[in-house]
């Protein structure tokens, strides 16, 4: 039975953080509707649905959803290819009913499989990103759009050159005022008075003290002062018809039309998947580590999808950035992704000037803050000592693709990865037996693991192969519960063959009664199957000792 949540429990802290979160996403939905090519305004719809709506509805207490990057390739084809905004707006509608269908038919259960090495890897590479895309914000250099996490860039450039090209566009105005900003929100977690001030985010505060020093630098005719073109531009509708005709309905006339279901599929899947990742990334970030029903989740995000399609918005997922602000924020409860949603639809209609003196360079310093929480060199430390191969390798490749190529990519190539070395690990034996380390009359002992899967059968039978003649061999399964029904195969023919021509003594221990083994003139065992896969550790080991035959 689910737990009954008071979303009022935290409220001090989770306006707090809902509005960092606003300040975070506002731009975000703006840069990924003008990377998208769609109005500008159906970024902002996607993130109110995606505050109030989905976090209303998602059981994630950190997890904040909205347009995504991710997607963004894939909405700037479609349009351009249907030539029509309300015929791609019924993608978004086939795409919200699949979600649905997919968490009533629990498909979000795929995310218990994701190995915690590459989510911390994708997380840290996102944080990377962050702190790489932002930094020429930052130095007021804002030709890419905001939120944009592709390697290759869409002018053709790539995240290093575009970096090292802002070095030619400095604008000391928005370096000084970024500067500003990082004092201000480093102190406001550092100094101690400042700390106790905790229903004013420092976000706000730096955002305050950047939009006033711009004004400061207009009104007196400075050079510092910022353009128009290195603000927040929201889109400031003139009458209500003009605000009424920002909704748009789909063409449900082209519900028949195979490429519009052809897309329909393309985002369910692909923002399903970006959803998931991002749930499991949210969890790892929860410090009071609670989990999310997953299914629920693509229940939620396929609503949200559904009535953002009906008002002209984009397609949503759950997104690692505005989650991380979020989390780093302070947010208890979904209530804090619900504020932002609210923050974002009142903002839009009743202050849209004041939001468009906000210095793009005042936000960026803010994301780059979270992206070093998201990337922090501990994290790195911390799985280089926990295991240099079987943990940190994953780890490391999941973060560098994850950089290097795109989030869905990345993580793809991290969970090969893993899965390579998981294999690894079952088919790699843990000793080198060598035939001229024993001397006639020794005794070889193999110890079986707890479980032993199909996958070590390999290393089995190449260990069996190199025991030499006329010896004597203990096999050992008092710690093993699991042994495949090849192993077993594998340990008969040895027994009852090779073992017999050449005068190979063979003694069974410790294997359960359920399961028998024919019997040889030397021996009388039983040996248990089962099947199951881990590592199954197999050591041999040269004992002197004869009591065992």
């Amino acid at each position: 039975m689910t737990k009954k949540i008071n979303l009022f429990a935290n409220l001090k802290s989770d306006f707090a953080s809902g509005l960092v979160v606003f300040l975070v996403a506002l731009p975000l939905c703006l840069g990924i509707a003008m990377a998208s090519g769609a109005p500008l305004f159906s970024g902002i719809i996607s993130g109110v649905i995606g505050g109030i709506v989905v976090g209303y509805l998602s059981q994630s207490h950190i997890s904040v959803s909205g347009p995504a990057a991710g997607l963004t390739a894939i909405v700037l084809t479609a349009i351009t290819s249907f030539g029509a905004f309300d015929v791609f707006l019924m993608s978004v509608f086939i795409a919200g009913l699949i979600q649905l269908a997919l968490g009533f038919l629990k498909a979000g259960s795929i995310s218990n499989y994701f190995p915690t090495n590459v989510i911390e890897g994708m997380l840290a590479g996102i944080g990377i990103i962050i702190i790489l895309k932002q930094l020429p914000h930052a130095f007021g250099y804002d030709a890419d759009f905001e939120g944009d996490q592709a390697f290759i860039q869409h002018d053709g450039t790539n995240t290093f050159s575009f970096l090292f090209d802002a070095i030619n566009h400095v604008q000391l105005g928005a370096v000084v005022i970024s500067l500003v900003s990082f004092v201000i929100l480093i102190s406001w977690d550092k100094v101690s008075f400042l700390k106790k001030l905790k229903l004013v985010p420092g976000a706000l505060i730096a955002v305050l003290a950047g939009v006033v020093l711009n004004e400061i630098f207009i009104s007196s005719g400075s050079p510092l002062a910022i353009s128009k073109e290195h603000l927040v531009s929201l889109p400031v509708p003139k009458s209500f018809d003009e605000f009424k005709s920002i909704l748009i309905l789909p063409d449900f006339t082209a519900v028949t039309q195979g490429r519009v279901w052809i897309t329909g599929v393309t985002i369910a899947v692909v923002a399903s998947i970006e959803t998931l990742l991002c749930i499991e990334a949210a969890d790892r970030m929860d410090i009071q580590k609670r989990y999310t029903n997953t299914n629920v989740e693509l229940r939620a995000q396929g609503i949200g999808n559904v009535l953002s399609s009906l008002l002209g918005g984009l397609p949503m997922t759950s997104v690692v950035v505005r989650s991380s602000a979020n989390n780093s924020a302070g947010a208890k409860s979904k209530m804090s992704t619900i504020i932002h949603g609210v923050l974002l639809m009142i903002s839009v209609l009743a202050i849209p000037n004041i939001l468009n003196k906000i210095p793009l360079a005042t936000l960026a310093t803010v994301l780059i803050l979270v992206g070093y929480k998201l990337a922090k060199p501990s994290t790195v430390i911390h799985f280089w000592k926990k295991d240099k191969v079987y943990q940190f390798i994953p780890f490391i490749a999941t973060l560098v693709f994850v950089v290097a190529t795109d989030l869905l990519k990345g993580v793809a190539l991290g969970i090969v990865i893993s899965v390579i070395f998981v294999l690894r690990g079952n088919l790699k034996r843990a000793y080198s037996f060598k035939k001229e380390e024993y001397e006639d009359g020794d005794i070889i002992h193999i110890d079986l693991a707890q479980e032993v899967s199909f996958l070590n059968k390999a290393a089995i039978k190449e260990t069996l192969s190199e025991i030499p003649q006329n010896s004597k061999v203990i096999i050992n399964a008092h710690d093993t519960e699991y042994i495949a029904h090849d192993v077993l195969d594998l340990i008969r023919e040895f027994k009852e063959t090779r073992a017999i021509d050449e005068n190979i003594k063979v003694k069974l221990k410790g294997f359960k009664k359920a399961y028998k083994l024919e019997n040889t003139p030397e021996v009388n065992n039983h040996v248990s199957i089962e099947h199951y896969y881990d590592v199954a550790k197999r050591q041999i080991i040269k004992k002197d000792s004869k009591e065992d035959f």
